[in-house]
C-alpha cells in the first residue's frame, strides 16, 4: 500500500511554489549569500567589514539607500546597492535583522 504522505507533500509543495512565496524567499537568500561573501557567514563578520546579523532593519535600509544615492561614500557597496530594488533592500533588512 502506498503512503498518502507523498501525494500530500507534492500537493502542498505545488501550492507553495505556485504562490511565489518560495521563490521570493529564495531570491532574498541568494542576494543575502552574496552579502555574506564579504560580511561573513550568517552576516557575522569577524574583521573590519561591518556585521549584518542582528542589525536593525531600519538602519540596514537607511544605510543601503545612502550607499545607492552616494550620500554615504563607499567603494563596492554603491555598486551593490544600485542593483537592488527598494523591496529587495527592505526584504534584506528583514532577513539580516532576524539573524543572530
Amino acid at each position: 500500500m502506498r503512503s498518502p504522505i507523498i501525494p500530500l507533500f507534492c500537493a502542498l509543495s505545488g501550492l507553495v511554489l505556485s504562490t511565489g512565496l518560495f521563490a521570493a524567499d529564495g531570491h532574498i537568500q541568494v542576494i543575502a549569500a552574496t552579502c555574506m561573501a564579504c560580511h561573513g557567514p550568517g552576516g557575522n563578520s569577524r574583521n573590519l567589514i561591518p556585521r549584518l546579523a542582528g542589525l536593525p532593519k531600519d538602519q540596514f535600509v537607511q544605510t543601503m539607500k545612502a550607499f545607492r544615492t552616494g550620500e554615504r561614500e563607499a567603494t563596492i557597496m554603491r555598486r551593490h546597492a544600485a542593483g537592488y530594488t527598494d523591496a529587495e533592500i527592505d526584504a534584506l533588512g528583514t532577513y539580516f535583522s532576524a539573524l543572530k
